[in-house]
């Protein structure tokens, strides 16, 4: 049985920056990055089935990392983001997530994506939904020297941010999110939305689970610290 671990209560201390995972946790992405993975897989290997069910143990890596790790040619990256570009069109903001930022933003939080997309990807697909805009910093796998599950995409956003990390959070759907951040001193929350299997993503050991993008709003509470959002994407 899934053990419940309620979110924070707005009696804890608030936040001062709340960063987020992109695939799974502000956008629903998975069935382009299937298709995407079983286009580039027919172009580089040839007949026979996409492993996809495998492709997908790896939620949150950089795709490099996770071609190495299935032992297929690292030549699929240019035809997996080629078919992830042309898909775009197809990804949609998960419900709620526009909003949540926006309030997020008034109530003062500072805000950065910390993905494991390229930098360039991310942005570019933020972009393209009007939420670029609502973040601090973007931050990809590709501009830090180790991808999640190391802790440097976590420092570098905490760096740019200007925040400690006992006053951040990271939310993420996969294990390499909860690794990223405890490695980083910042409190891990699971996104049960997201792409993980919800008993994967719990036997990673979030300090706190959300059951939906609204829970996150208990990190940083309504009071005298809302103002108008004040945005620099990047």
């Amino acid at each position: 049985m899934m053990e419940q671990i309620q979110p924070p209560s707005a009696a804890h201390r608030p936040v001062r920056a709340v960063l987020l995972d992109l695939d799974g946790v502000l956008v629903d992405s998975i069935e382009v990055a299937w298709e995407a993975f079983t286009r580039a897989y027919a172009e580089v290997v040839g007949d026979g089935a996409a492993p996809v069910d495998e492709y997908c143990r790896y939620p949150g890596h950089h795709l490099p990392d996770v071609l190495r790790m299935m032992g297929l040619p690292a030549a699929m990256a240019e035809p997996f983001v080629r078919e992830s570009h042309r898909l775009a069109h197809r990804v949609s903001p998960v419900p709620g997530v526009p909003e949540l930022l926006g309030t997020l933003r008034r109530r003062g939080a500072r805000l950065a994506v910390a993905t494991g997309r390229s930098g360039v990807r991310a942005r570019t697909l933020l972009d393209r939904l009007g939420l670029l805009a609502s973040f601090d910093h973007v931050i990809g796998a590709d501009e830090v020297p180790r991808p999640k599950p190391a802790p440097d995409i976590v420092l570098r956003a905490l760096s740019l941010l200007r925040v400690p990390p006992g006053e951040a959070v990271l939310v993420g759907d996969a294990a390499s999110d909860i690794a990223s951040a405890r490695g980083a001193g910042v409190t891990a929350a699971a996104a049960l939305w997201g792409e993980s299997d919800p008993d994967t993503l719990l036997a990673a050991g979030p300090d706190v689970v959300l059951a939906s993008p609204v829970d996150i709003l208990r990190f940083c509470p309504a009071g005298a610290a809302d103002r108008p959002a004040d945005v620099h994407g990047g």
